[in-house]
């Protein structure tokens, strides 16, 4: 959004925009009109993350419509929970999004930032490979949005040993996201071992007693593990963005410590 300000100012002062103009773009920015649908462009200035679209229930002509919008306002575009054959009918129309069958997400191109040292990287866990969907959709959420991760895939409670090498990524992180179905434990464990926040996403992976994700959900609402905070079942997303928030302040955190005398 910033990028798109920038180039209407910039059009202005070279003259092929007139005030009025930039001034009717300008008014579009807090929210555009689609009747159907109400698109938040300004939700990447005020909370520094685009609006997403959730895909589930929407057409692939509702889906890239609103994709469309927010592309030409200069916005990463992600779409959650759009399954294979409605993304195939969504590329058709608009072919700057890319698509995820794993994550089950569409989302426009971005670019893995090179890691070093200085670099703010958020680790995703996962108790077992099936937990990995709802991972890779914290992970792709995080990434279109410009932070690296790490993935730690297959670390259950179950063979608990291999978390033992991952003692120095837990304690460096300035945010871990643990992605477990089943019992439910991992988030818990990895919450007792970390120095920064841990965000719990409990998914719909396990047998009948488990209650699609019930189970896991309330043994990570009742762990005794401090600095433990837990989201939906399921909600990668919404765990990524509330990854990202945190994220965003220790950067600006380090940036206001560095320009101090």
């Amino acid at each position: 959004m910033k990028d798109y300000i920038h180039r209407l100012l910039e059009e202005f002062k070279q003259g092929r925009l007139g005030i009025g103009e930039v001034t009717s773009k300008l008014l579009s920015i807090p929210y555009e009109d689609l009747e159907w649908a109400r698109i938040d462009h300004h939700r990447s200035l005020r909370k520094g993350i685009s609006e997403a679209i959730y895909g589930e229930n929407k057409t692939p002509n509702q889906i890239a419509s609103i994709a469309k919008r927010m592309h030409d306002m200069g916005q990463a575009v992600l779409v959650t929970r759009v399954d294979e054959g409605k993304a195939g009918q969504v590329l058709e129309l608009a072919p700057f999004l890319q698509y995820n069958p794993v994550a089950r997400v569409l989302h426009t191109q971005y670019e893995r930032t090179t890691e070093d040292s200085s670099q703010v990287i958020v680790p995703i866990f996962t108790a077992g490979t099936s937990d990995i969907p709802v991972a890779e959709e914290a992970a792709i959420t995080l990434e279109v949005n410009g932070v690296s991760v790490e993935r730690r895939y297959d670390c259950g409670v179950a063979g608990i040993h291999r978390l033992a090498d991952q003692f120095q990524a837990i304690q460096e992180a300035p945010v871990i996201i643990a992605v477990a179905g089943m019992d439910g434990v991992l988030p818990g464990v990895i919450a007792g071992m970390a120095s920064c926040p841990v965000i719990g996403v409990p998914t719909s992976v396990g047998y009948g007693a488990h209650f699609n994700g019930i189970s896991p959900l309330l043994t990570m609402l009742n762990s005794c593990s401090q600095g433990l905070t837990v989201v939906n079942v399921d909600n990668g997303f919404g765990a990524a963005c509330a990854a990202l928030l945190m994220v965003k302040k220790v950067l600006a955190a380090g940036a206001k410590g560095r320009s101090s005398p």
